[in-house]
């Protein structure tokens, strides 16, 4: 007899694009009425643009939030302040390195479920440098320039590393309003897991530059999300925006999203 954890591997490696198996659904989640989206690195608020007027058409509140990028605490510190202005349930989702904003800040009991968008999700207390170390390095981590203790990506690796997928002309706008990061970020590690006990989605962007998609699969596959594949870089939530915006519905609880 196939077992749930046998189906769920054979369904994972057979689909290269579309819906796949995982335990949230959205009969099972309460009908959120706002999202808080959270930013990774390189990027800003308005890497968002695409998705948030999807979600508003569909009647949520939507909030993006402006990671300073400074250290862990105080990008946690700024997911919370406006998960505390939201009035019921919740979806928080997180982008690319926002992840283990998520990861931390998504026990808030106001959030209903959490979407990660070809982020990290590390387990409470993982060194997650670490275990992305166990799979290989992804082109983009060779276009980190520092200025002290500032970093970004240089030009080239924006745009065919970070935004590989989009038109030129549009991935050079979104690197000119890049957001610099500082290394003390990069040190943080999460003290809890919050998809261990909260409804959990994700998106893997399997022509990914920035995070290396099996990487992505087995974080998926670990929480047990409900997961898509999408044929996009690591900026899907712009290449792709229905889709992520999809997801996003079906976390909210909106019917009519499979």
């Amino acid at each position: 007899m196939m077992t749930r954890r046998t189906l769920n591997r054979t369904l994972v490696a057979g689909a290269a694009a579309g819906l796949l198996s995982g335990t949230a659904s959205a009969q099972d989640l309460p009908r959120a009425r706002n999202v808080v989206l959270v930013h990774g690195l390189f990027a800003d608020g308005s890497c968002w643009s695409e998705v948030i007027p999807r979600l508003q058409a569909a009647g949520l509140n939507v909030t993006s939030v402006q990671n300073p990028l400074t250290s862990f605490e105080e990008a946690v510190a700024s997911a919370r302040r406006v998960l505390a202005r939201q009035e019921g349930p919740t979806v928080l989702v997180g982008h690319s390195f926002s992840g283990m904003i998520v990861t931390e800040a998504g026990v808030d009991p106001k959030v209903s479920a959490l979407v990660y968008v070809a982020a990290r999700a590390p387990d409470a207390g993982e060194d997650y440098t670490a275990l992305a170390k166990t799979y290989p390095t992804p082109p983009a981590s060779a276009g980190i320039v520092f200025d002290g203790d500032e970093g970004r990506l240089s030009e080239a690796a924006f745009l065919k590393d970070f935004a590989g997928d989009l038109p030129a002309e549009k991935a050079r706008v979104l690197f000119a309003v890049q957001q610099p990061f500082h290394k003390a970020l990069l040190a943080g590690k999460t003290t809890q897991a919050a998809w261990r006990s909260k409804p959990s989605f994700y998106a893997v962007s399997t022509e990914d530059r920035t995070i290396n998609p099996d990487l992505e699969r087995f974080m998926a596959k670990r929480m047990n999300a409900r997961t898509v594949e999408l044929k996009a870089s690591h900026l899907s939530l712009l290449s792709q925006p229905q889709a992520i915006a999809d997801l996003i519905l079906e976390a909210a609880g909106e019917s009519g999203h499979p």
